[in-house]
């Protein structure tokens, strides 16, 4: 009898120990209105759900337009957290710089910074693990005569030393953006390259990022 109960407990365990090594790693993209947009069809988080394995991901979208760092900061909780990710994606910075044009209500250097770090902190400290993206475009110019290369430059640069210092994956946009429309903008467009509207991604942006995102995603589980 007791033979029989021990095998029984041993299946149980087994059962058990299997449904945990099926659960797929769930993967939150966390930003603005690009990665809002990502989750439509043909959007860079549904590309990826077409090529990883449903069964290894669960990919999920936590994008809001106009969203700045301190924006993810404040809504983290409900929207990140609170669906307790294995790995978090952030893919922030556009608006912080667009916005000091636009509206003048962009995000300085230092807050971008604090606010950034704090966002790793509080995600790392819920023992999820975290993949920084530096901003991509606003303005597919490949001369440097777009108006926010520089700051959008200098906040990808911050997102770079933070990825470096602690030792973070980093999904290099900026870089790769910049590399891609060298070889493929002869006309020095500021637009309809990778991006609908400088910002927003088009079909070939949304390709681009999804494949930029595999390759990282796919070390990072």
């Amino acid at each position: 009898m007791k033979t029989i109960v021990r095998l029984s407990v041993l299946v149980l365990l087994a059962g058990m120990l299997a449904m945990s090594a099926a659960k797929p790693t769930r993967v939150i993209f966390f930003g603005d209105s690009i990665t809002q947009a990502g989750v439509n069809p043909g959007g860079y988080i549904d590309r990826l759900k077409k090529v990883l394995p449903a069964d290894h991901f669960e990919l999920i979208g936590a994008g809001i337009g106009g969203n700045k760092i301190y924006d993810l900061f404040l809504r983290m909780d409900e929207d990140v957290l609170a669906k307790q990710p294995d790995v978090v994606v952030i893919w922030v910075g556009v608006n912080d710089v667009w916005h000091k044009a636009t509206s003048g209500t962009g995000t300085d250097p230092d807050k971008f910074i604090k606010f950034y770090n704090a966002v790793i902190k509080k995600l790392q400290a819920a023992n999820i693990k975290v993949v920084l993206c530096t901003p991509a475009a606003i303005g597919e110019k490949t001369d440097m005569t777009n108006q926010q290369d520089g700051d959008l430059n200098q906040y990808s640069k911050f997102i770079r030393d933070i990825a470096q210092t602690q030792n973070l994956p980093l999904v290099d946009l900026r870089k790769a953006f910049l590399e891609y429309d060298l070889q493929n903008n002869a006309e020095n467009k500021d637009r309809g390259v990778l991006t609908t509207d400088r910002v927003h991604l088009n079909d070939a942006g949304n390709q681009f990022v999804a494949d930029q995102m595999q390759k990282v995603l796919t070390t990072a589980k």
